[in-house]
């Protein structure tokens, strides 16, 4: 039985819509960050990282949101959550990697600047950037990365719920999603999906 750490309203969401959409039998843990439940020894045994998502299989425990979708999706192959062409694959590794190394970074500019400066001023000028490089990653995926009407075109695939996520950072980073086409059309078609509910629900719960 696989079981996913997470948290609400962090990048853990992705992985949490994945296995909903897998298939596969799964339970889940739910960390209040607000008690700092991600930083409590129990946890820390598990993900010395502190972070979410952790997600705890049969033969150890998995971090990191590109690694842990692409675990679920090879998991879950009659699921068809990626695709099985090698350079396709990549190609989804590489939107992934994106999102993980730069959208989600610039998003933490605004909330977490402390992992990058002491000074309180440097944290302010920090999260008044933000609005800008959010928006500026979203117009290179909006022109460029995201085929429409799903990251891969018309193949569905994990790419999708970690998108979805980043999507509905904007309006609290500061930028409006309508600026984006075929990401706010993207968001639309992800919160039709009864997996997404069902995820949603969960982390409602």
């Amino acid at each position: 039985m696989l079981t996913l750490y997470f948290a609400p309203h962090t990048c853990a969401l992705a992985s949490l819509i994945a296995l909903e959409e897998s298939g596969l039998p799964f339970k889940t843990k739910k960390l209040n960050f607000a008690e700092a439940e991600q930083r409590s020894p129990e946890y820390l045994e598990i993900n010395p990282k502190g972070r979410v998502p952790a997600l705890v299989t049969e033969r150890g425990v998995l971090t990191e949101t590109p690694a842990i979708l692409a675990y679920i999706a090879q998991l879950a192959p009659a699921a068809q959550l990626a695709p099985l062409d090698p350079f396709e694959f990549a190609r989804m590794q590489a939107f992934n990697n994106y999102l993980c190394s730069t959208v989600h970074v610039n998003h933490a500019h605004g909330r977490r600047g402390s992992r990058w400066a002491d000074d309180p001023a440097a944290h302010g000028a920090m999260k008044a950037k933000v609005p800008q490089t959010m928006a500026e990653c979203f117009e290179l995926i909006d022109a460029q990365m995201l085929e429409g009407p799903w990251v891969m075109g018309e193949y569905y695939s994990v790419a999708d719920p970690y998108l979805f996520v980043m999507t509905g950072w904007l309006r609290p980073d500061g930028v409006d999603p309508a600026r984006f086409r075929k990401a706010t059309a993207h968001y639309a078609q992800m919160m039709e999906r009864p997996a997404v509910q069902r995820a949603l629900e969960r982390e409602q719960a």
